[in-house]
């Protein structure tokens, strides 16, 4: 791996990191960080897939109460970096790829490990601020702001560091040295958490309004001769026409009792 990919890298988990404090540009998402990894490191399309099917089970991940979710961030960026890894040192990338996914569940929990340590010293900063709010201090609140989610930053990009410098002669006999029936296991067991992410999206999307385009999706993904772009424009204008009766109907524009709205705009005609 290059110098250059590696402050990449470092600089990718380091936002990943403050991202799972901030949720303002979704940099510890999976999706994004498998993906920004990837196209640092030379392997876009492994990390889009990667990062694809771990938002498909970071979905099921969510804090309850004062119970945090597992952490997103350091799985996300620590299943990239060993898939590239792996893929740097000849491996088959279907099988790095699934590999990844299998080890990013234990490296959630570390991760909820590492932040749970970051939250217990951002106990002692929350007392320095209010010392320095005593004392009439802003600019010392704000220093002690940036440290506190700099440190958040620094629970991933230190990991990630250490990570790319270990050979990826190691990992790939570290993960040779895995039984069949472990991998095999662990990549099953990771595609039923996936299952739970469907089912989330399926249980918040069940409603009588949403179901027909949930059905027309199928339809139109059976359409082999239509780009993912495509979908995305037609996904567009259904959003669009969607709304636009919706605001119709609320308004009570063209409501002729019917109940449907497109009926009444076309009876208007």
């Amino acid at each position: 791996m290059s110098p250059i990919s590696v402050v990449l890298i470092i600089i990718v988990a380091f936002f990943a990191g403050m991202e799972g404090i901030l949720d303002e540009w979704q940099f510890h998402q999976p999706l994004v960080a498998c993906t920004l990894i990837g196209i640092v490191t030379g392997h876009p399309a492994e990390g889009i897939l990667l990062g694809g099917s771990l938002q498909m089970i970071a979905l099921g991940w969510a804090n309850i109460g004062a119970a945090v979710a597992p952490d997103a961030a350091l799985a996300s960026v620590a299943s990239s970096i060993l898939m590239v890894l792996a893929l740097g040192s000849g491996g088959d990338p279907q099988t790095a790829v699934s590999t990844s996914i299998a080890l990013a569940i234990p490296l959630s929990v570390a991760g909820l490990f590492l932040t749970m340590v970051c939250r217990t010293i951002a106990t002692a900063i929350v007392h320095a601020m209010d010392a320095c709010a005593e004392r009439g201090d802003m600019a010392g609140i704000e220093r002690w702001q940036v440290a506190a989610i700099a440190m958040q930053g620094l629970r991933i990009a230190i990991p990630a560091a250490a990570l790319c410098f270990v050979p990826s002669e190691a990992v790939t006999s570290a993960l040779s040295a895995m039984p069949a029936w472990l991998s095999g296991g662990m990549a099953v067991g990771g595609g039923m958490v996936a299952a739970v992410g469907y089912a989330m999206v399926i249980n918040m999307m069940a409603t009588k309004e949403v179901w027909p385009f949930f059905a027309l999706g199928f339809v139109l993904a059976a359409l082999k001769s239509l780009t993912l772009i495509a979908l995305g424009v037609i996904g567009v204008c259904l959003a669009l026409i969607y709304l636009g009766l919706k605001e119709l109907a609320s308004n009570g524009n063209g409501a002729g009792g019917s109940g449907d709205p497109l009926g009444d705009i076309l009876d208007t005609y």
